[in-house]
């Protein structure tokens, strides 16, 4: 119930929005082109939700828009199949899985909300923890002192994240799962 009025949720969508993350590389040589790879990042990110609300006899509609702030730890291992270098070039495909753990979901579980001008923080709770699988394609340049690096990558949590919880915005999803588009900047020495 919002005011004096019965709602129901009429429509729930989700808007990317960009994020950052800061991260090390961990290397290891398998064989000649194949490399294995421990690359720990912390991330923040956004997700954006727009519900859109209707009265029961549907004279009236509500907007609501959440913003769920995410701090991830990230931690993929993945393995790296890289072309043979042509002049300071190469390109490679890689693959793997990982672990996230979100510290954000750990503050809002534990009931303290940040607030804001809808009021929702409390009404929409998600687990901390996922695990995912990734896929992507990059090139790197041998530059004199350092390799650069470009990539780009798919991240799709397996889990889903939504807690359970008795309030008109939880109930009308069903799932929350996770899926990231990582376009990575690498510098190695």
């Amino acid at each position: 119930m919002i005011g004096k009025s019965f709602y129901r949720i009429k429509t729930v969508y989700s808007r990317s929005a960009p994020g950052f993350a800061i991260g090390i590389i961990t290397d290891i040589r398998l064989y000649e082109y194949i490399r294995l790879r421990f690359t720990p990042s912390i991330s923040f990110a956004n997700r954006r939700i727009s519900y859109t609300l209707e009265s029961r006899n549907r004279d009236g509609l509500k907007k609501f828009q959440k913003t769920v702030e995410s701090v991830f730890l990230i931690f993929p291992l993945e393995v790296k199949i890289q072309s043979k270098r042509v002049g300071n070039f190469s390109a490679y495909v890689i693959g793997g899985g990982g672990y996230t753990l979100d510290l954000a979901a750990r503050k809002k579980s534990a009931g303290i909300a940040s607030g804001g001008a809808n009021q929702l923080d409390e009404q929409l709770k998600l687990k901390r923890d996922d695990v995912f699988y990734s896929a992507g394609a990059g090139t790197d340049f041998y530059l004199e002192y350092f390799k650069l690096g470009l990539e780009l990558k798919l991240l799709i949590g397996t889990r889903n994240l939504l807690k359970s919880q008795n309030s008109v915005f939880g109930n009308s999803l069903d799932k929350i799962r996770s899926r990231m588009v990582v376009f990575s900047v690498t510098f190695e020495g």
